[in-house]
């Protein structure tokens, strides 16, 4: 690995010299405007310069990680500069492209006008001198994005090797006079600045002169840092009544910032007065300078507790826990945040006081295990509350699931942090417990940011009942929580320029063949998109509403119009969209090929569909509101979509219906062009009736119903001798064929009243029974058997025998010779 090193600074210093000369003959050559375009280009020579040093930093690997992060810094810097310069003369470039792409093609045999060819050639010599410099761009851009992956690289074993580092163990005897000297001179000092500055005669006669002003400062300091809190406390109580709306929770949360804001100008007076006394050094200074961050700390975590475990507020509670159970999580959080603040703190003045690595470790070691016992605690209650929260929902939430795994992540950090650090390994340790602290503090913080966003949108909607799990808070929920991946990034180690150099990345795209996909593409694209979508329901609302009504067309008409607007819309909406962002589709040709075979077999039915509903919107076989019957369904339509129709049968319940089987199979319209429809309403009459007699009654029924047309008149068929009955049949053409079922139910009861005023009989089915052994039955009747009943147990076979005759509601038994049974007794007599 060390030869490969000489030889990686060479290739690097020869490929930046090789850059220099292409850029300086494209500056030599070139004695028009986009020469003097290229002059305002990159200082390749200072660039040259800065490669030269990254490389020997590199290949030392021995600068400091602060040395590295300024030179990387750089080349960022120098990158974004190349990354510029690679859209030099773009204009320029298109045109010649295009106008070479004019000319045609080089003929293969010759024969080329020369002419043409002094222009072809002329083209290619300005396309070369304006691409000069774009590639020299595009080369620079390359070797500042490697020197800076190799920058990182160093950082990051850096990093690792430091996690991985044993350091001096806490529970070592040998290294607590460490830790207590560390203590012990940080107060000394302390306090030997303002012995010191006591004991100066001037110092003295100028804090005694500003003593009644330190007094009122530190007094009032102290009032606000003890007390403060409650008197926050107690106004937030007033504003928040009972039954509070959400307009009173956002006003009682922004009132309870107070208890952050008060007692920390409660601190910045007592710092005040500190400094008007003239007794503060350099040490107490740098105490004082890390003493204010680490009180906000604390403050904020104290009201992020409060807010996530209420003292009062019953209505839809962050956490579901009872009041004992909160009690102690607002005591664990504002523990944790003393934690937190407290690491802060020790953590500078170690830094600012050059404490050893021993005396770091066993100052902070109580302090780590006493956070890992409150993670342990409040572990506890995030199990709690997911067990609640699965009780009151009846069921197991993702939510649910998630505060579980959360609540045992937390446990083995509590557990696992203080033993690394007991071992030795505090770095890695630290690098456990203060990310995840620091993580409880910002799920906190966004479980706030949540409850103000349903607040708000309950405010806006008026519905406090469903409004949280409505689509537009959950929508900026998740955005919120999307936008803070970086902060828990940058909690958890990673470096600001990670972040950048992801952002890069993101902002730059990704290509696929020569299309370059990026995010500025992509805004382009939806915006344009969104737009023409827009417009193109306006326009559908417009002819809907305005224009199309004032027309002949009937309602079925209408709709085809507006849905082949809408179509239309959406494909110029995409086309337009697609060409102003600048994606060339050309270059996806073959992709699209490759996918069309799997889409055809895979799609058919779908693409099936929609061809079909264009068909159906064209033709218009059925329209809207006509009544149909496919596959022997009944129904009206209601909506012709792309891809299926929407049914209503007579009994209120929707049937979708895929538009591919109204264009190949069987439809029947009823009301198709007009509502003109035909009723046909089978009778049946008793045998012996006179049939003209019942021919005129019925055709009086039909023509007296006033939904029956008179030109033509309804007919009345005598259609067949039926097997019980005589069969007639009215037919009739009524004027709307909805009201077919209510026709036919007034005309049967009609025909029912005039039968019965005519003693005209309706018949109904008539069987006659045939005995075969009729003695058997009569020897039954007696209380014996026969013999060969007895014998074989078998019952005496019966006839059953269909008889036409006049209906009525007796039955004959008669003998096996026809003879008619008089008492039914089965003897004959």
């Amino acid at each position: 690995m060390t030869s490969l090193l000489p030889l990686l600074r060479r290739l690097v210093v020869v490929w930046a010299l090789a850059l220099a000369p292409l850029t300086l003959g494209y500056v030599v050559t070139t004695g028009t405007a986009d020469a003097q375009q290229a002059n305002a280009g990159p200082d390749y020579a200072k660039w040259i310069s800065t490669v030269q040093r990254a490389t020997d930093a590199i290949e030392a690997a021995r600068a400091s990680t602060p040395a590295l992060e300024d030179l990387r810094d750089q080349l960022a810097d120098w990158r974004d500069i190349f990354a510029a310069a690679q859209d030099t003369n773009s204009n320029a470039i298109s045109t010649l492209e295009a106008q070479i792409k004019a000319l045609g093609p080089v003929p293969e045999e010759g024969g080329e006008s020369p002419d043409i060819e002094r222009q072809r050639k002329e083209l290619a010599e300005r396309l070369n001198r304006l691409n000069a410099p774009v590639k020299s761009a595009q080369l620079a851009y390359s070797q500042a994005d490697g020197l800076i992956k190799g920058i990182d690289k160093i950082i990051r074993d850096r990093q690792t090797d430091a996690l991985l580092q044993l350091g001096p163990s806490p529970l070592n005897p040998k290294n607590w006079p460490a830790g207590l000297d560390a203590i012990t001179n940080t107060v000394e000092s302390v306090r030997s600045e303002v012995i010191i500055a006591w004991q100066n005669d001037i110092q003295r006669m100028e804090t005694k002169g500003n003593l009644p002003t330190i007094i009122v400062l530190a007094l009032l300091g102290c009032i606000l840092l003890i007390r403060g809190r409650f008197w926050v406390e107690l106004a937030v109580r007033f504003a928040l009544p009972q039954r509070a709306t959400s307009a009173h929770w956002i006003i009682t949360l922004l009132m309870s910032l107070g208890e952050i804001f008060v007692p920390f100008i409660g601190l910045l007076l007592i710092s005040q007065a500190a400094y008007s006394s003239g007794l503060v050094g350099l040490r107490g200074d740098l105490v004082l300078i890390a003493l204010k961050p680490a009180f906000v700390i604390f403050l904020l975590a104290r009201w992020l507790a409060l807010r996530c475990f209420p003292r009062l507020e019953t209505h839809r509670p962050p956490l579901a826990l009872e009041a004992e159970d909160r009690r102690a999580g607002r005591w664990y959080g504002a523990s944790l945040g003393l934690i937190i603040a407290a690491f802060y703190f020790i953590v500078e003045i170690a830094r600012v006081t050059a404490w050893s690595e021993a005396a770091i470790n066993v100052v902070l070691f109580p302090v780590m295990v006493i956070a890992g016992l409150l993670l342990l605690r409040l572990a506890r209650l995030l199990s709690k509350h997911s067990r609640n929260a699965a009780t009151n929902e009846h069921t197991n939430t993702y939510r649910n699931r998630l505060t579980r795994l959360l609540a045992n992540a937390l446990i083995a950090l509590a557990v696992l942090s203080p033993a690394l650090a007991a071992v030795g390994y505090f770095k890695a340790a630290s690098s456990l417990m203060l990310p995840s602290l620091l993580s409880l503090l910002v799920l906190a913080a966004l479980l706030v940011i949540q409850r103000v966003i349903s607040e708000v949108y309950t405010l806006i909607s008026g519905d406090r009942e469903g409004a949280a799990d409505d689509l537009v808070p959950v929508l900026m929920s998740f955005a919120i929580v999307i936008l803070s991946a970086p902060v828990f990034a940058l909690i958890w180690g990673a470096r600001v320029a990670d972040l950048s150099e992801l952002w890069t990345q993101f902002t730059k795209g990704i290509t696929l063949g020569e299309m370059t996909i990026s995010p500025t593409i992509f805004l382009t694209l939806a915006a344009i998109f969104t737009a023409g979508m827009v417009l193109t329901r306006l326009l559908q609302g417009t002819l809907k509403n305005t224009l199309l009504p004032k027309t002949k067309l009937d309602a079925g008409g209408r709709n085809a119009i507006v849905s082949g607007v809408g179509y239309i819309g959406i494909f110029l909406a995409a086309l337009v969209a697609v060409t102003s962002a600048g994606i060339d589709l050309s270059s996806l040709a073959i992709v699209a090929g490759a996918l069309s075979v799997g889409i055809g077999f895979g799609l058919q039915n779908i693409v099936s569909n929609f061809v079909s509903g264009i068909i159906l919107l064209i033709e218009r076989p059925i329209s809207q509101g006509d009544w149909i019957e496919v596959n022997g369904q009944h129904g009206t339509v209601r909506e012709i979509s792309v891809r299926s129709t929407r049914i209503e049968t007579f009994d209120r319940s929707d049937l979708i219906i895929p538009n591919a089987d109204l264009v190949s199979g069987t439809v029947t319209n009823y009301t198709r062009g007009n509502t003109v429809g035909r009723v046909i309403v089978p009778v049946g009459v008793a045998y012996g009736s006179d049939t003209k007699k019942v021919e005129g009654i019925l055709k009086e029924i039909a023509m007296a119903n006033p939904m029956v047309i008179i030109n033509p008149e309804p007919a009345v068929v005598f259609k067949s001798f039926g097997a019980d009955s005589l069969d007639f049949e009215i037919r009739a053409i009524l004027r709307d064929v909805n009201w077919v079922m209510t026709v036919r139910s007034e005309m049967n009861h009609e025909i029912a009243r005039r039968f019965a005023e005519e003693g005209i009989e309706i018949p109904y089915a008539q069987r006659d029974i045939w005995l075969r052994n009729p003695e058997v039955l009569a020897q039954m009747a007696m209380g014996g058997a026969p013999k060969e009943a007895r014998d074989d147990d078998k019952p005496a076979p019966t006839k059953a025998k269909p008889r036409k005759g006049k209906a009525g509601p007796s039955q004959r038994i008669e003998d096996p010779d026809g003879t008619p049974d008089g008492d039914g007794d089965g003897d004959g007599r």
